[in-house]
This record gives C-alpha cells, structure tokens and sequence, in this order.
C-alpha cells in the first residue's frame, strides 16, 4: 500500500509538472506576441515620427513659396502702378 501511495505522488508531481510546462509554453508564446506587438508599434511610432518631420519640412517649403508669390504679386502691382502713372502722364502732354 505504501508503495502505490508513493507511486501516486509520483505522478501526481509529474501531472504538476507536466501542466506547469504547458503554462510555461503559452506563457512563452503570449511573451513573444507581445514582443512582436511591442516591436511593431515601435516601427510604426518610428514612421509616424519620419512622416511627422516630412509634413513640417513641406508646410515651411509652402510657407517659403507663398512668401515669394506675395512678393511677386506686389513687385506686379508696383510695374503696374508705373505703367498707369507714365501712361497717364503721357496722355495729359
């Protein structure tokens, strides 16, 4: 009797190891999912941040070009107001 009790425990220690090693197994693999889902969100910071910097070098870039079109506009409205003023004196001689 003693030694079917013995035998028990045995596998009963087996039984909680066995079933310890299948948790550590779905421990390990929720472990690496979070890895790749860490390490993903990572990269996709990583290109937002890239994509963030983009967006500000090209909204200075259009700022810099509605700067130099309002300049044109009024180098424009200046050689038009000569021209009415050199007509106009022209036209009174």
């Amino acid at each position: 009797m003693k030694k079917f009790v013995n035998v028990l425990g045995i596998l009963a220690v087996g039984g909680l190891f066995a079933a310890g090693c299948s948790y550590q197994t779905q421990i390990d693999q929720a472990t690496s999912q979070a890895e790749a889902s860490a390490q993903s969100a990572n990269t996709a910071s990583t290109n937002a941040q890239n994509s963030a910097n983009q967006a500000a070098q090209s909204a200075k870039s259009a700022s810099d070009a509605a700067g130099g079109a309002e300049d044109s506009v009024k180098r424009a409205n200046d050689a038009v107001a000569r021209l009415e003023a050199a007509f106009a004196s022209s036209v009174t001689k």
